[in-house]
This record gives structure tokens, sequence and C-alpha cells, in this order.
């Protein structure tokens, strides 16, 4: 039988000869079994025999079970982690072999995620009013060839037919762009996302989307597990899995992943505490994870919430239009034909009677149906939906300009009219302050003024007792920190001042026990022991604490003092400590505070938590950029509430939101009690008082990742519509949750990318105004699309419904009305998307929403829009400069900025006049003089006197 060279626990333990004997006594074991069940032996040597290679076929193991074994984090049917390492001829130490990569992705499939299919050039032949129009192209089609002959009778069926081509051929084009872009950003992510592997005994770092079944990847704090697998070496992971589940896991509530017992990593979760060489055997990758599993049964709705409301608009005036109006125009034209009042082309009575030919009375029957479904099909706003997506696409482009990259469109909508932003972090953070015991080192602290003993001790705390990272490319390459904006700064701090080597710390210290930081206990430990033991430091466990700072002066009975000498701390020394805490959070200070203490070296021990040395106190500070304040500024002046979400204490908190001008002094309601509360105190409130006080709540400190979701949720609750900026792993339950989720590019992690909606590319808080006034934008400018082609088709369906009961023949064929809708559409969008932020429109009131709950939203076609709509329905072209202002008198301001509007109405007007003049026998239009053309010239230019005076009219 062969076996596998099956590394143990650090490379230390039992003989390879003993994995071999067990793996012989489990073979035996069970093929004993098989043969008292004769049925499953087939099956059980299939899954127990050593595996046989040839060129083309790797193990012969399915990975649908492979899946099951995280699915439904069962190892019974391989027998352990070990026994799927080998049924994977996995070498644990030296990993797989290169050679196989491409057989493994062959046989178990590649790391990637398949996207749902876009939309093809037939998906719009389904829609019903395709379908019609396609129907009368047809029917007017085979009149027209009946009557006229092929040579012209082909003309109005042909153009019905070639303009629907054209619009569906548009959208498709449209589609086909906006997923392309979407591809290559999604593989962009994927490229810059890198894993540690171990491949032919060497370690290597390639791309997530290379990963393969079998693959052993290193694990450490801060990544995200690229792919479902089990923990096989190091010590215990803590996993955050909320990302995948969204329950509101407690940060006390981390899944804990051990190697001897629940071992099971899933793709997508967040490592938030990792010992010294934690490695994952990949069992699963790409669509056949948990978490691609959970996303294909999930259905995906690829229009927006206006998308979606306008449809549902659209098809409410499509039904009774059809089933009404088309209903009775057809009882009205058949009263009038078959009571002989209508005439044909030669003037002569339609209908004489029993002497009309059999085929002249279906021929006009159909001319009557096909009459009534035309000014049916021009009560349906059919292009309002791609309107929108013209607008959106066309402002997500403008807003990658300004470092802005929009993931969910929705966020374009739904972000003009946020009602208040909830800021999560601000991530500048640098060490301002250190005390040693109760001596401060310096308003600059450095290694010469620490004692050794003492310097030592704190480069052990830092180093050892962290999630982030330490990273030098060369000697004389720049240190890159990585972590959260706290840790990065503690990081830069002992690393560029103290002298910390991390590496080196690492490689003179194991790590033994790990109790993450979490945001609960506001707390992190780690216990360590030296490799080499020293006569100082034999048979001794070095535990550190670190949090804030009042917790850990809790856990402590003595100090170091500015000398490193240990004293006792009583009452009166403790309370100078506390002071010391105070004064420090009044100077917006995160005052954090470092512990040590030793123990014996003894089996099974836990973290102490009392009894602890005092080392000292770091000061962080979060200084206010100057940009800060000037987009608290604007976004306050644009009616939006603007709270501080933060995990300093309430007076480190009050301080850092008066700098920002989030609290103002000369503000009376702004600094009474309730304005500034601690995250314990609202989370303790009942539900009828956090809705009370929500709303007046400015800054929450201490808060905790829960606190951070129930202060959204209330705010929801209360109708308000929440933007969230963040960018930690704590906060993507927040961003999740939230109308808008605002996640920044460079410091946030990828868990909170994935559950924002918009990325800040520069991390500049300065860009949260320009997204808001881009949100307003949008919204602005697809009111005023939607009230441009409602003005026409309103304007079109009086027209036709007034020459059809007049017996005459309707004015706007479906030819035309498919021409006009073009423009207006097409064009009519194109010109109006150019509309910029201005900062006018910054200044109004929030927005209504149509795209939260009914108790929410309100109507988004105004009173304004209506009463603009009826005034103006006799115009087309020249109404788009009417609709540049909804409400404001001068529709000009500003129009000689945007040249790409300017010259779309040139090309609308040039468009037109070539259908008059050139396509006269597509369209049935006649040719127009130079005199005729100025009339109408002038006619259309009367629009903006006339709609000067409509806005002076009060609604």
């Amino acid at each position: 039988m062969a076996t596998v060279d099956v590394a143990t626990k650090h490379g230390k333990g039992k003989p390879n000869k003993r994995w071999a004997l067990a793996f012989a006594t489990v073979y035996c074991i069970r093929a004993l079994f098989s043969l008292l069940d004769p049925k499953k032996e087939k099956e059980n040597s299939r899954k127990l025999l050593p595996p046989t290679r040839n060129s083309d076929v790797l193990i012969d193991v399915d990975k649908t079970d492979l899946a099951a074994i995280v699915k439904e984090k069962s190892l019974d049917q391989f027998g352990g982690v070990e026994g799927v390492a080998f049924a994977l001829e996995t070498n644990i130490r030296n990993g797989i072999s290169i050679h196989d990569v491409a057989l493994r992705q062959k046989a178990f499939g590649s790391n990637t995620y398949q996207r749902p299919p876009t939309k093809s050039l037939t998906e719009g032949f389904k829609d019903i009013t395709v379908l019609i129009l396609l129907l009368c192209a047809a029917l007017s089609l085979g009149l027209g060839i009946k009557e006229h002959g092929l040579k012209e009778g082909w003309y109005d069926g042909g153009g019905i037919f070639v303009a629907v081509i054209l619009t569906i051929s548009l959208s498709a084009v449209s589609n086909f762009i906006q997923n392309r872009r979407l591809e290559r950003l999604f593989k962009v992510n994927s490229n810059t996302i890198n894993v540690n592997v171990v491949r032919d005994g060497k370690q290597q770092q390639i791309p997530i989307f290379q990963i393969v079944v079998g693959d052993v990847v290193f694990l450490n704090n801060g990544d995200q597990v690229p792919a479902d697998g089990l923990l096989f070496d190091g010590h215990q992971l803590q996993v955050d899995e909320s990302s995948l589940t969204w329950e509101g896991v407690s940060s006390t509530d981390r899944i804990q992943v051990k190697s001897n017992r629940n071992p099971f990593l899933l793709f997508g979760s967040k490592v938030v505490a990792a010992g010294e060489d934690a490695r994952m055997l990949v069992t699963s990758v790409g669509m056949n994870t948990t978490w691609a599993a959970m996303m294909t049964e999930t259905a995906i709705n690829e229009e927006t919430p206006l998308q979606a409301w306008l449809n549902k608009f659209a098809s409410s005036i499509a039904k009774p239009a059809l089933a009404v109006l088309s209903f009775l125009i057809v009882v009205a034209l058949l009263v009038r034909y078959f009571t002989g009042n209508t005439a044909n082309e030669k003037g002569n009575q339609e209908f004489v009677g029993s002497s009309t030919k059999a085929g002249a009375m279906v021929i006009s029957m159909v001319r009557i149906i096909a009459v009534a479904v035309t000014i049916g099909l021009v009560a349906i706003p059919e292009g309002l939906s791609w309107a929108v997506a013209v607008i959106l696409a066309y402002s997500g482009n403008r807003m990658i300009a300004e470092k802005v990259i929009v993931r969910k469109r929705s966020a374009c909508e739904t972000m003009g009219s946020a009602t208040t932003i909830c800021i999560l972090t601000l991530n500048q953070m640098k060490v301002a302050k250190f005390w040693l015991g109760q001596d401060p080192i310096g308003e600059d602290p450095d290694s010469s003024s620490i004692a050794t003993n003492v310097l030592n001790l704190i480069q052990q705390g830092v180093a050892l007792n962290t999630t982030g990272s330490v990273y030098r490319a060369t000697a004389g390459s720049n240190t890159e920190f990585c972590g959260s904006p706290s840790e990065k700064a503690l990081l830069s701090w002992a690393s560029l001042k103290l002298g910390m080597e991390m590496e080196k710390l690492k490689q003179n210290y194991s790590i033994l026990l790990v109790e993450a930081f979490n945001s609960e206990k506001k707390r992190s430990g780690v216990s360590i022991r030296r490799r080499t033991r020293t006569k100082d430091d034999n048979s001794t466990i070095h535990v550190h604490w670190k949090g804030a700072a009042e917790i850990i002066l809790a856990m402590c009975s003595s100090y170091y003092d500015v000398f490193g000498r240990m004293k006792d701390m009583d009452g009166n020394k403790r309370r100078r400590f506390e002071k010391i805490i105070a004064d420090m959070a009044a100077s917006s200070l995160r005052c954090l505070a470092l512990a040590h203490v030793q123990i014996p070296d003894q089996e099974g021990h836990e973290l102490k938590e009392d009894g602890l040395a005092f080392i000292g106190l770091v000061g962080i500070e979060d200084p206010c950029r100057p940009e800060v304040r000037k987009a608290v500024d604007d976004c306050q002046k644009a009616g939006v509430n603007v709270t501080m979400i933060t995990g300093d204490n309430v007076s480190a908190a009050r301080e850092i939101a008066t700098e920002c001008g989030i609290l103002r002094p000369d503000d009376q309601d702004m600094n009474d009690t309730e304005a500034v509360v601690e995250g314990e105190v609202f989370r303790n409130y009942t539900p009828e008082e956090r809705l009370e006080k929500v709303e007046k709540i400015r800054v929450l400190a201490r808060s905790s990742r829960c606190d951070k979701l129930l202060m959204v949720q209330c705010l929801k609750e209360k109708c308000r519509v929440v933007a969230v900026t963040g960018g930690g792993t704590n906060d993507s339950q927040a961003l999740k949750e939230a109308n808008i989720g605002l996640c920044m590019g460079i410091m946030g992690t990828h868990v909170a990318k994935e559950s924002s909606d918009i990325i800040i590319l520069d991390d500049n808080f300065a860009s949260i105004p320009r997204v808001l006034g881009w949100g307003r934008c949008v919204y602005n400018n697809i009111q005023k699309i939607i009230q441009l082609q409602l003005t026409v088709n309103i304007a079109a369906l009086v027209t036709n419904i007034v020459e059809a009961v007049s017996a005459r023949e309707i004015p706007f064929t479906v030819l035309k009305l498919l021409w006009v809708n073009l423009i207006i559409d097409t064009l009519g969008a194109l010109a109006l998307a150019t509309e910029q932020p201005t900062e006018e429109l910054l200044m109004e009131k929030p927005s209504p929403v149509m795209s939260l709950t009914t108790t929410q939203a309100q109507p988004f076609i105004t009173n304004i829009m209506w009463r603009n709509i009826l005034f103006q329905a006799l115009y087309q072209v020249f109404n788009q400069v009417n609709v540049r202002k909804l409400e404001k008198k001068n529709v000009f301001k500003g129009i000689h900025k945007n040249k790409l509007f300017l010259g779309i109405i040139g090309m609308t007007i040039i468009l037109q006049m070539v259908v008059v003049e050139l396509l006269k026998k597509f369209t049935d239009t006649e040719s127009l003089s130079m005199g005729q053309w100025g009339a109408c010239l002038g006619i259309a230019v009367l629009s903006w006197p006339i709609g000067w005076v409509v806005k002076c009219i009060p609604v």
C-alpha cells in the first residue's frame, strides 16, 4: 500500500512510519467491513484504495464529496484531515507538484466565479411591446405590398422592422459595453489578491484564482480565506464569517477553528487571529465552494430599484391604455365605418353596404385595429428604463474620474436621497504621546528615553500581539505597514522610533495562545515563549495584553516606572493613571495601554487576566484633515445629518467630533447629553427609547460592531436614508445594512469593499460631498428625462385620439412614434445625462426616493413635473432646454459650459430635417420650404418663454 509523507505539527512528533501504519490499519479495518456489505465494496474500494495515476486523470475523488466536507462539516467519509490529504495526493509538508496544477484544474475546476450570463440580442424580442410592434410591422408590410406593390408597399412595415431592430441593438450594445467594463474590473480585483502556497517544497506567491484543489495555503491575520478547505497545522484560528451570513454575530462569537476539531474553513471568511505557521488544505474552489452555492441559489436582479419602478409604472399605464382606449377607439371607428362616415384615399365612401367586397372589409378592419393599437402604444413610455441606464452609466464613468467607483448602480439613485451619513473611521492615526508608568516620554517618544527591559517588553507586545504586519522589500526601500489604523500607528511607531524588528522577534519567540481583539472586551492578548532558552528566561511564559486603557488598567496590580523598576499600584496611583487617561482623551487622543506578566511554563495554561504589570500608555491621534471639516460642513448645508460612530471613549470622541465640525459649540442641541452617547448605553435603551433618541445622537462612542449595525437599523426604521462610510472588517455589516455603503479604497479591507456599494479610491473624505452631489444630479437628470418623454407621449396620445375619432387618419403612425421615441430616449437621455452637479443642487433638500419601502417613498413624478408636462406638451426638441431646470426659471444658466448638450440638440434638429426631407417615403412626410422651417423654429422657440411663465404658477 502506498503512503504519503505527512508532516506533523511543526515538523515534530510521530515518525512518518506511524502515519503509514495508521493508514494501513484504517484501510484494513474498512476493507473487512466492506466484506459484510458486497454492494458497497466497489464504492468503498474507490474511496479507500491508493490513487492510481495516468497522464490524464488525477485521483478518483468526486468534487461533490469534497464540497460536502466543508458544507456539512463532516470528515467521516475520509477519516480526518490527513485522510483528505492522502486522497488528494497532497504532501502536507511539500504541497502538490507544479506539474499537477493543470490536471487538478481540469478535474476540480478553477478558483473563479462565473458571473451571470449577459443578456443576448434575442432578449429584447421577449418584450410584449416589441412583439406587438413586430405584429404591426408584419400587418403593415402585408397590407402595403397588397395595396401598393412590393416596390413601394414595403416602406411602412420595413421601416418599423428596422426601427425595432435598431432600438433593440442599441440596448444590447449598451448592456454589452457595461458588462465588459464590469468583467475588466472583476479581473483587476482578482489579480490584486495574492496568496502564499507551497508547491514542490517551495513557498511562493500566486494570484488567488490560480489556487487548485490540494494546494497548501498559508494563512495570516487579516487574510481572506481563498477557498473552502481544512486547517491542518498551526495554532487555533479565529475567523469571521459574518460577511457570508450577515447574521449580526458578535465579536465574541467568532468561529474558533482548530486542526484537531472543527478544522473547516469557508471561502470569503476573514482570519482575525492566526497562530504561527497556520496552513490550510484546499478542498473546493470556485463554483464548488459553499459561497458560490449560496450565490447561485440567490436570484440576482440586475435592475435598479428605480428601473423596476419605471417598468411597473409603464406597465400600469400600458394595460389600461391597451385595454380601455384601444377598445373604445375600435368601437368608435367601427361605428363610423359601418355608418358610412369614412372614406378611402380617393375620397370615396369605404362602406357601401352589401356592395362592399369582403376583402376590402377585412383590410379596413385590420387598419382600424392597427390604429387602435398604435394609440395604445403611444401611452407606453417604453424607453424610460433604458434612458435611466444611459444616465447611470454616464454618471458612473464621470465619477471614476473623481476617484469613485460605483459597484451597484442603485447607489447612484439612492445617494441623492441620503439624509444621514454615519462616519465609522477617518484612518489617519499616529502615535502622539507615550507615558511610561506615570511619566510622559516627550512629544516624540523614541527608544533612547526608555529603559532597556521595558523597551524589550514594548517591542514584544507590539510585534507579537497584533493582527498587522510590517513589510520591507529591500534594505533601502520604504517600510509598509498593514492592519487597522490603530495597529498601523503602533507598528509604525515601534518600528521607526523604538527600533522594533518584527521578523526577528517572530523568529525568536513561539506564540502559544492568542485572544484576538474584539469590540466587546476591547483588548487582545498573547502568550509567548522564547524558542531558544536562556539562563534569564528559562521555563518562563510571557503574557502580553493590549487594549483600551481603562480596561487594561483594571487588570493590573503593579506598574513599571521610568527607570524600568516594577512598583505596586495602590489606590492613589491608580487614580493618577485614571487622571492621565482622562486628560489624554480630552486632548482627542485614543488611549491604548500595554501590560505584561510572566508565568511559569506549564501545559494547558490560559492567558492570565489579573495581577499584570502596567507598562505604559500610548496616545494615538486621529487628526482631522483640513478637507474633513469642509466636507462635514458641505454635507450639513446639504441637509444631511453627520453622525460619528467610533471606538474612542466619550471625551476623545467629543473632542474629535468638535474638531471635525460634527459638534458645534454654538449649537445647544448638539451639546446636550443626548448628542454624545456610549455604545453600551445606546444598546441598553428599550426599542422605543432608541427610536426616540437616535436622531439626536451625533456621536456614538465606545461602540461595538453590533452598535454600528443597531444604529443604522434604527435610523432606517425612522424612515431615514442612511449612508455609511467605513473600511474595516468590523464595518462590513453596517455597510451592508445601510442604504448606501461607502468604503475607503486604500484602507478598506476586502470584506468591507465587497459589502459596499461605492468605493472611494483615494480615501479622501472630501469625495463624499461630491458623491452626494452626483447622486442628486443623477436623480434630477432622471426626473428630467421622464418629464421630457411623458410630455411627448401625452401630446402624441391626445393628438391621435382626437384625429381618430374625427374620422381623419392619425398623424403619428407607428414608424413616426418609434422615430420620436428613438430621438427622445436616446439623444435626449444622452443630452440630459451630461448635466453635472452644481452647488445650488447640493444645497437643496434631499430628494425623495423610490428605492426604499413604501413608508419611506415619496412621489417620484412631482406636482412641479406634472405642471411642466401639461403646459409643454406642444414642444419636443426645444423642450430639452426647459427640462434642464425643473424649478429654476433661468434654464440657460451654465448651458455654454455643456458643449456636449448643445451638440446633441444640434444633431437632433439635423436628424429631424433629414427624416422630413430625405426619408419622405418611409415616414409619409412632405418637404417644407425655408419659410415653413423658419415658422417651425419660431414656434419651437416659444417654448422657452412659455416655460418661464409656467414656472411662475405655484403648485
